[in-house]
């Protein structure tokens, strides 16, 4: 009689197992459920763009030193005007919000700097392909 076919267990995925796995590896009912959301709901919410606007550090740097304060609804407000660029098919855009100017960019929903009106001296903005007004 022939051996039995056996899987090649470097060829099995991570957290596969298979019939052959030694029974110290196989599942059992005292298994814990793993905790958290599923892999899938977070990659879901990472492409759909509902993850938020996240802030470079120099953006943060740029916040700080010229005072500028973001509370839930001017995040709201800058999360929904990425969302009117991505519509468009925007890369980098200018946001204004409320007198305050931030560069974003679109792809990935990261504020790249951010001005304050006291602070724009010529007015001028350069490396983006779009500009939102809120």
């Amino acid at each position: 009689m022939p051996e039995p076919v056996r899987p090649n267990p470097a060829l099995t995925p991570p957290g596969v197992l298979g019939p052959a796995a030694p029974a110290g590896l196989r599942p059992t009912a005292a298994t814990p459920a793993l905790q958290g959301p599923a892999f899938d709901e977070v990659l879901k919410k990472t492409l759909d763009g509902s993850g938020g606007v996240r802030f470079s550090g120099h953006a943060l740097q740029r916040l700080e030193r010229r005072g500028i304060e973001i509370d839930e609804a001017m995040a709201a407000r800058l999360n929904e005007g990425i969302d009117r660029a991505a519509a468009k098919g925007s890369r980098d855009s200018l946001v204004l919000l409320d007198g305050t100017a931030f560069v974003v960019s679109v792809a990935n929903r990261t504020v790249i700097t951010a001005v304050d009106e006291s602070s724009m001296r010529d007015r001028v903005f350069t490396n983006i392909d779009s500009a939102v007004i809120s």
